[in-house]
């Protein structure tokens, strides 16, 4: 006997084929819709953004002053001094410690900085740190070989690619290639598709959260700013910090979520000054500087500044200083509270990422 299921697909498959027989091509109703490949656009944020103020700003009533300074420094040592304690307990009952490792193509002044800072913070815990240095010239299959060796050295447990890559390699690399050579148990940063996944599906959870995003949540949690049922504006949509901040806020079944309401502003929103005004809680990570004036603010709100933008300084020791995407200088005067550029949401990218790796040693090494 057939089954039922069986049968109904048979009888299905029959008379699609004679209805494709009947008809003639052009008669054969196809999609309207585009590839989405076509509107994958590119977020450029174009001058008009950052024009002058279109209302009046509006002193908060929530503080007197200023806004309360949320001291991601602060949070992260506390952080980095309970994962120290892990690594030791690790190092005298097991012999071994976990291991970052970093593939840094070409010589970006900020990419430099980021992985000294990187560098410094395996030092502080105890990790292993390795890193893979390639010319900007190299090739993408330079990139994966690097990443490959790493894959296989045991003594490695956590593996990321230093980014942003140098603009003149950017559009030549694929990136989905590049990420799925990289080992999933390995993928500290979170970028691998299947984390990802994990995470934009309800009940699923992810070997690895992307440190920025996560960072951001921990910020809030311990500063004790309250996150269900407000509405979230996160301003920007990267895969590397606006996506993954998005669904960490937004309503779900995973013990991440944190079941905000939450709107995305990019480059192709219109009038976003007015959805950033409704934000109790607003996440600026479009990488421009100052793009987000006191205007942009609803009295009260809670903002964490994601951007990290080197402007020219001759006064400064290195001839440049860092600015976030909010004008800090008007943020104080609207927001109840604000992390600043540097030393917000950058030392807590770094925390994480060292959290991700320790838990990648303690899977891979069977340690509780």
């Amino acid at each position: 006997m057939i089954p039922v299921r069986m049968m109904r697909k048979m009888v299905w498959e029959r008379s699609m084929n004679k209805l494709s027989r009947g008809l003639s091509s052009s008669q054969i109703r196809k999609p309207r819709s585009p590839s989405l490949v076509s509107l994958d656009l590119i977020d450029e944020w174009s001058s008009t953004f950052t024009r002058s103020h279109s209302h009046p700003i509006q002193k908060s009533t929530a503080n007197n002053d200023t806004a309360r300074i949320i001291d991601g420094r602060s949070a992260a040592e506390e952080i980095k001094s309970s994962i120290a304690i892990e690594v030791s307990r690790m190092k005298e009952s097991i012999g071994k410690v976990p291991g970052l490792a970093v593939i840094l193509v070409g010589q970006r002044r900020d990419s430099l900085a980021y992985v000294r800072n990187k560098i410094m913070a395996c030092h502080e815990v105890g990790f292993r740190f390795s890193i893979a240095e390639l010319p900007e010239s190299c090739t993408e299959d330079a990139v994966c070989d690097a990443l490959s060796n790493y894959n296989k050295d045991a003594s490695i447990h956590g593996i990321l690619v230093q980014l942003p890559l140098p603009q003149s390699l950017e559009q030549h690399f694929d990136e989905g290639k590049i990420l799925n050579v990289l080992s999933l148990e390995k993928d500290v940063d979170g970028f691998h598709p299947l984390n990802i996944g994990n995470l934009a599906i309800q009940g699923r959870e992810p070997l690895f959260i992307p440190c920025t995003a996560k960072g951001c949540i921990e910020l809030l949690l311990s500063s004790d700013v309250e996150i269900v049922g407000k509405r979230a504006v996160v301003i920007g949509r990267s895969n590397i910090v606006g996506l993954p901040t998005f669904l960490l806020l937004q309503c779900g079944q995973c013990l991440q979520r944190h079941h905000a309401t939450v709107s995305i502003v990019h480059a192709y929103s219109e009038n976003p000054e007015i959805i950033t005004r409704e934000a109790d809680i607003l996440v600026a990570a479009a990488g421009v500087p100052n793009l987000v004036r006191g205007s942009w603010l609803k009295p009260g709100a809670v903002v964490l500044d994601v951007g990290i933008n080197p402007i020219e300084d001759p006064e400064s020791e290195h001839g440049y200083r860092l600015i976030g995407d909010v004008c800090f200088e008007e943020a104080v005067r609207i927001a109840s509270a604000v992390t600043p550029v540097p030393g917000g949401v950058g030392p807590m990218t770094v925390a994480m990422l060292l959290l991700n790796t320790l838990e990648a040693a303690k899977r891979a090494l069977c340690f509780t």
